[in-house]
């Protein structure tokens, strides 16, 4: 028999699934309204990610940390194998199909969890000093960050590629980096930004000058009028005529903001937006909480800027204020990638949260 330590109750982070449960919750209701049949599948995906919270949480991520970079370089040949034995869907190459069963896993999600816990390795190992990381260090730590930012922009994924490049300087942010290097970089991009443009594919330029042209995308018009439509307190089931009818394209995944709008009106998108702000704002306030932990603060930053990047980048795009590029909404979007990245993440975030009084992970007492 063995006894967990009551500490493990008393340190775990219970706000984080108050927060998350509702955004799935009113997820899978908007997904069963629309098919059933994805509702269902759906509800696998539910099972899985709880699987993976539960395994990561119960892994003791601190003594087996010397992992980390095999892991990292494990994903890195993943996506290095994508351009030699991928699968094309929809003209892009992003998949790996197991071999017999027929199933297909994207490395690019798989990479997520391994790149912050890459950067949480290294910054731990060697951390800042008080002026920030100088020229050597952050040139060795955008290593980490840019290779798999090529990879994936060669799928070509270029929403993926340029959220993991965001998240990873943005972590460095946080962290400290010298502002003269940031002001560097700064006039490098300006100076470099039409070349980087001219490097895109035909399709990733045409949806930027679809954003920028005064008549948005057919996709984009339609998630207006299905926004505009819900009004304040949105519709009955049989009025959202934009989802039901299918005007509204990809509703339950790219699109399912503008269809929770068209349910539940303003109200409803302001309530939906006010539980990610809260999200976000509760996992950066556990860096006060992790003080002096390197690479518990990587974390809880990294996976915060993931999902508000995501959220902003799939909302603004449903209301003509970004490039659509494809970006799930986290926890919301139907699909089972993204989700079981994310609780994932979530089940090592607990993991570092609830036993971080004993690093060496000695809370189990056996008895016999």
């Amino acid at each position: 028999m063995f006894q967990i330590d009551r500490r493990i109750i008393t340190h775990f982070d219970f706000l984080l699934p108050i927060l998350v449960i509702p955004i799935v919750w009113v997820s899978f209701y908007l997904i069963s309204e629309a098919n059933t049949n994805l509702a269902n599948k759906q509800i696998v995906y539910y099972c899985v990610g709880a699987f993976c919270f539960a395994f990561f949480f119960i892994t003791p991520i601190r003594k087996v940390e010397w992992l980390i970079p095999f892991f990292y370089w494990t994903t890195i040949l993943l996506l290095l194998s994508v351009d030699f034995f991928g699968v094309s869907k929809l003209g892009a190459r992003r998949w790996l199909e197991i071999p017999f069963i027929h199933f297909t896993i994207q490395p690019s999600e798989l990479f997520k969890p391994a790149f912050i816990l890459m950067l949480a390795y290294l910054i731990k190992h060697n951390p800042p000093d008080e002026k920030g990381y100088g020229w050597k260090d952050f040139t060795k730590l955008s290593f980490y960050i840019l290779l798999p930012f090529v990879l994936i922009l060669k799928e070509p994924d270029l929403g993926t590629a340029m959220l993991l490049i965001l998240v990873g300087y943005g972590i460095l942010f946080v962290v400290g980096v010298n502002k003269k290097i940031w002001i560097t970089l700064a006039i490098a991009i300006s100076i470099s930004g039409p070349f980087m443009y001219n490097s895109l594919h035909d399709y990733q330029k045409k949806r930027i000058v679809d954003f920028l042209s005064e008549k948005p995308s057919y996709h984009v018009r339609q998630s207006i009028v299905a926004i505009g439509s819900g009004g304040l307190n949105g519709k009955d089931m049989e009025d959202a005529t934009q989802t039901h009818y299918k005007f509204l394209p990809i509703a339950t995944s790219d699109f399912i903001f503008a269809y929770h709008t068209e349910r539940f009106g303003f109200w409803g998108a302001v309530g939906l937006i006010s539980l990610y702000a809260l999200l976000i704002v509760h996992l950066m306030t556990l860096n006060f909480k992790l003080k002096n932990d390197y690479f518990g603060q990587v974390m809880t930053t990294g996976v915060s800027l993931l999902i508000f990047f995501y959220m902003a980048v799939n909302i603004a795009m449903t209301v003509g204020f970004a490039p659509v590029v494809g970006v799930p909404l986290p926890f919301f979007s139907y699909g089972g990638s993204s989700f079981i990245t994310f609780f994932a993440m979530f089940g090592i975030l607990e993991n570092l949260i609830a036993f971080r009084f004993d690093p060496t992970y000695k809370f189990i007492k056996y008895s016999i």
